[in-house]
């Protein structure tokens, strides 16, 4: 079993690949979909609501919205925090040219003995 920053580190791995297989490995989509109040991975004033898995796929790979955003920070990838059988890694993405940071806190849960990651939590630093 994987532990919960490595998953967090093979999401990043997948998504520069382009590998939505990989991505359902280490995702729980049905959980990330749930979040409707809010964006489920960025901030921006209207939440995007996603109405089926290949949307969020599409958004995480290729010439997706989250994957450009994020893949143009840098990003720091912090130790786990372990709760029984949930875990949350937190992310900084750094914006060197308007210095700032966003803190990202993904949350994992035990799902079938693996963790899989189903939210993703931003707070602008």
């Amino acid at each position: 079993m994987s532990e919960p920053r490595e998953v967090v580190i093979a999401l990043f791995g997948a998504m520069e690949k382009n590998d939505e297989a990989a991505l359902t490995h280490v995702l729980d989509i049905p959980e990330l979909m749930r979040n409707s109040q809010e964006d489920y991975a960025l901030q921006v004033e209207n939440a995007r609501v996603f109405t089926n898995p290949e949307e969020v796929l599409k958004d995480l790979t290729g010439d997706g919205e989250t994957k450009r955003v994020w893949f143009a920070l840098q990003r720091i990838v912090s130790n786990a925090r372990i709760m029984g059988e949930t875990a949350s890694v937190d992310v900084t993405f750094v914006d060197k040219a308007a210095s700032h940071g966003y803190r990202t806190t993904f949350g994992l849960h035990l799902k079938q003995g693996e963790w899989r990651i189903y939210s993703f939590k931003t707070v602008k630093e």
